[in-house]
């Protein structure tokens, strides 16, 4: 069966908050200078915010350029920032830092805690209203190009195809998108983002993507412990001094919690398991008690860009642009980068409509100056050096250097301190077992810590078991012969969903991979240590669907 295909003008891969947000401002010019170009947002979760996940408080600069009246208009922005604490933790105690010793640009006054899927899901609203077509259930899974090598669209997968590759009764081969431009907004590591950056060697002259893998839950708890508007931002344990992360419990409406911890990929030892340091950072002290006698309601897990200004890539090439996640603009140590997503979408949005206006070339070049020029780089600008100087000092003179940094660019003495730090690819940090101390992590309760089978129970993650997997192997070797030769099989570990099982029946040991159970958090496809693993997108529905997540 041939692929049919539909025409458009703009189509944009990925509904969250900066492909629609692209969308809708692209769309508002058609309407202010009464144009009618056409565009369209795929979504490959089964609605709009299933796959949407973070902390999250939001600086709302973004929205109000976007829709200043998006208060009248009901946006889910309805937990203002009232208190906002840093504990730097130990083992037993905390100790508070005080607001006077902390960077301004640290602050959340102003700012909204908020379930980033319902923002997604109500600016999906906004953009159907304004006659966008939307396409929910959908994957993008392969790039299309013109015979000049630039892009010319997508195509969805096919629907309907076995796990030996069979087609089905219910076969139904991927629709073919072509579009003058294709914005990929696929979020943290998308595939199709990873495949143009690479072909198009959008990283050239720019350092690697580095990422932090944040696992969150969403508790009811007790009306009594619960002080809605409460910010709480933590670092120290139960993370070593060699390990970059720390953890965060904001209190949302209706007694709600969202309580989560975040793990820096560029940690060296192989028996850390990101989701048991989360498990355990919940028995802190400072944090169980809040805990008790609660009900955990949903879990997930999704990967963070952290390399800042200098890991963002070209964000243009022939037939597109890269906005939002796919490029990276999370401004780590103020833990936000929705806003910053939302603004990268617009920006593009608006270069596209001057180029479609002038009949412009296939290269959207003036996306990348109007970045350049734009709040996100400020922005990023100065906090370029917090993340890299924690790898490089440790995370005690690391943080102290990262405030010194951050305090001398908040009273206007940047400039003299003009350099910018490197990065190490994450995969390439990890040391072997050999030198490395295995991690006793404690047994779940069952009410307050928990397995990783319950916790994607919670998740609502479903897949269609009869199909390809998408978690592909460039070489089936590799997990035995190298990955659990000498690093004890860390994909066992680093996984969240125990998606990946090392085996031993006797005839020796053998990966098992169990993937219906993948919450789409890419972590896998990120630290591998041989890059071995090369996530791809399943049929278009399948994974979490997250409830106010």
């Amino acid at each position: 069966m041939e692929r049919e295909f539909m025409e458009y003008d703009i189509v944009i891969v990925g509904g969250g908050p900066a492909g629609l947000s692209s969308a809708i401002r692209f769309k508002q010019l058609c309407e202010k200078e009464g144009k009618d170009y056409s565009i369209c947002v795929l979504e490959k979760g089964s609605e709009i915010g299933a796959h949407i996940l973070s902390g999250a408080v939001i600086d709302p600069i973004a929205l109000n350029e976007l829709i200043p009246d998006w208060k009248e208009k009901g946006a889910p922005l309805e937990v203002p920032v009232t208190d906002n604490q840093h504990w730097a933790l130990s083992e037993t105690g905390k100790t508070s830092l005080p607001h006077i010793l902390m960077p301004p640009l640290l602050s959340n006054k102003g700012n909204y805690i908020v379930s980033l899927g319902n923002l997604s899901r109500w600016l999906a609203e906004q953009a159907e209203n304004m006659g966008i077509e939307i396409f929910p259930g959908f994957a993008a899974a392969e790039v299309l190009y013109h015979d000049d090598g630039s892009v010319k669209g997508i195509a969805t997968g096919d629907m309907g195809v076995s796990a030996d590759g069979s087609q089905k009764d219910s076969y139904m081969p991927g629709m073919e998108l072509h579009a003058k431009y294709t914005f990929f907004a696929e979020g943290v590591r998308g595939s199709l983002s990873k495949e143009v950056i690479n072909k198009y060697d959008l990283r050239n002259g720019r350092e690697p993507q580095t990422y932090g893998i944040g696992i969150k839950e969403l508790w009811e708890i007790d009306p009594e412990k619960h002080k809605q508007g409460l910010v709480i931002h933590t670092q120290g344990w139960p993370l070593n001094s060699d390990t970059v992360g720390g953890g965060f419990c904001y209190h949302l409406d209706n007694n709600q919690v969202a309580i989560g911890f975040v793990v820096g990929l560029d940690y060296a030892n192989p028996y850390l398991s990101p989701f048991e340091e989360m498990q355990r950072y919940k028995t802190h002290p400072a944090l169980k008690d809040m805990f008790d006698g609660g009900k955990r309601i949903s879990y997930g897990a999704r990967a963070i860009n952290e390399g800042g200004l200098q890991s963002v890539p070209k964000l243009s090439f022939p037939g597109g642009a890269l906005i939002g996640c796919s490029a990276g603009f999370v401004n780590v140590p103020r833990i936000k980068g929705s806003h910053n997503a939302m603004k990268s979408g617009m920006l593009a949005a608006e270069e596209a409509f001057k180029a479609l206006e002038n009949e412009s070339g296939n290269e959207l070049s003036g996306y990348e100056e109007a970045f350049n020029n734009s709040w996100i780089h400020k922005d990023l600008k100065r906090v370029r050096n917090a993340k890299p100087a924690i790898h490089k000092f440790g995370a005690f003179w690391g943080t102290m250097y990262a405030g010194f940094d951050m305090w001398m660019n908040n009273i206007g003495l940047g400039f003299l301190l003009p350099w910018t730090f490197s990065h190490d690819n994450d995969h390439e940090c990890l040391k072997p077992a050999a030198e490395c101390e295995k991690i006793d992590y404690p047994k779940p309760d069952g009410k307050i810590t928990f397995d990783k089978l319950s916790s994607v129970f919670l998740s609502n993650t479903n897949h269609e078991e009869d199909q390809r997997c998408h978690l592909t192997l460039k070489d089936d070797s590799v997990p035995v012969n190298v990955n659990h030769k000498i690093y004890d099989g860390p994909e066992a570990r680093f996984c969240p969903a125990g998606v990946y099982e090392f085996l031993d029946e006797g005839e020796g040991v053998k990966l098992q991979i169990n993937s219906q159970n993948c919450v789409h958090c890419k972590t896998c496809d990120i630290k591998d240590p041989s890059q071995n693993i090369n996530w791809v997108t399943p049929e278009g529905g399948g994974g979490p669907n997250y409830p106010n997540m």
